[in-house]
């Protein structure tokens, strides 16, 4: 299977884990001219955007460590982005998580950044 598509199948399965768990999933794969976010979703009358992370092994670490500075940055641009292009309002209740997934165990990091 190629990257992409693998990395579709584990987007996939954090969505399904969100909604499993009381989130209502908004948006897949938001993109803009700064960036991508993974999953745009609502809880509790919070906006959660989500990064989701994979590793088939641990060779190169678990996967929720692979969400660099640099990362949360863009991740933070394309989330302002989306308020003020979207939802059209830059005073929204929001927070940043990660979903690691490691093989098939699924971590949930709420508030990771």
């Amino acid at each position: 299977m190629n990257k992409r598509k693998l990395g579709a199948e584990k987007e996939r399965m954090a969505a399904d884990y969100l909604g499993e768990n009381g989130y209502t999933v908004l948006q897949m794969n938001y993109r803009c001219k700064i960036g991508e976010i993974d999953i745009i979703a609502s809880n509790n009358d919070a906006i959660i955007f989500v990064e989701v992370k994979f590793r088939s092994s641990s060779r190169y670490g678990v996967s929720i460590e692979a969400v660099s500075a640099f990362k949360q940055k863009k991740i933070r641009q394309v989330a302002m982005y989306y308020m003020a292009a979207v939802l059209h309002q830059n005073n929204v209740n929001c927070r940043f998580d990660v979903i690691g997934i490691d093989g098939t165990e699924i971590t949930h990091i709420t508030d990771a950044f």
